[in-house]
């Protein structure tokens, strides 16, 4: 039986899922994102938890795609395998209920910063190198690089990733708020810790709100953002008592416009 490449361990109120494949610089295969739609599922599912973080194991945060686990698909099932099912795993990602930070322990590349952009925050180690170089291999950023990555970071700064093959170092990536911080190397995941306690202290119904509605602001996932707060607030309400009441005693609602 493989080992696992996803790990998640829990201290308190802050989750750490760890991609742990240094021998290929944390690049994902098809198991791979199918543990990370596993750990994303078992963090939201535990109460205890308030906030994650995200990082690697080695030399890498993540070099994106393992090229030879997408290498010889053919067109159709390159599309729906690999890109539409990676997708749908940074999306869920990117969409835990909880405050995401990604600690950049080592280069974040192609697949690897759309991981990293997943995140809320980012701090990066200062030796880290980020960009996006799928045009070089003739592919293109498939797992958000051209959206989700435009709508946190800007078109421009994407551009000179993707069609000039711009790399950035952390200061750089800092500069352009591709990160949120820089601290020294081998201190990323502390760092994150650190912020993940500040976090902490805040409210964690204001927190889940407040992330669903900058998510809405920023065009992400607006559907299920408003659909959420909106259920999460009839919930809250007399009428949905007085509803759910009257269908166990299968009898009429009697409705008063209860909050």
């Amino acid at each position: 039986m493989t080992e696992p490449r996803i790990i998640t361990s829990r201290d308190g109120a802050i989750a750490t899922i760890t991609v742990t494949r240094p021998d290929k610089l944390n690049a994902f295969d098809i198991e791979m994102l199918k543990e990370l739609s596993a750990a994303c599922d078992a963090v939201e599912a535990d109460s205890a938890v308030r906030i994650v973080i995200l990082t690697g194991t080695g030399k890498a945060f993540s070099a994106g795609g393992d090229i030879k686990a997408w290498g010889a698909m053919q067109a159709n099932e390159f599309g729906h395998q690999w890109v539409r099912f990676g997708h749908r795993v940074f999306d869920r990602l990117a969409t835990l209920r909880m405050p995401l930070i990604a600690a950049i322990n080592g280069h974040a590349l192609g697949g690897g910063l759309e991981l990293a952009g997943a995140a809320d925050i980012r701090i990066a180690e200062k030796h880290v190198t980020i960009g996006l170089p799928e045009t070089s291999l003739g592919m293109v950023p498939g797992w958000s690089g051209t959206q989700r990555l435009v709508q946190r970071f800007g078109a421009q700064i994407i551009r000179r990733m993707v069609l000039g093959g711009e790399m950035f170092c952390a200061e750089e990536a800092c500069k352009f708020g591709l990160v949120d911080q820089v601290v020294e190397s081998g201190s990323a995941l502390e760092a994150a810790k650190a912020y993940a306690a500040r976090i902490v202290t805040r409210g964690p119904a204001a927190l889940e709100i407040s992330k669903l509605m900058i998510g809405v602001a920023n065009g992400e996932d607006n559907g299920a953002a408003v659909e959420t707060l909106g259920s999460m607030l009839a919930a809250k309400t007399g009428d949905l008592k007085e509803g759910v009441a009257a269908f166990s005693g299968k009898r009429p609602a009697n409705f008063k416009g209860e909050w």
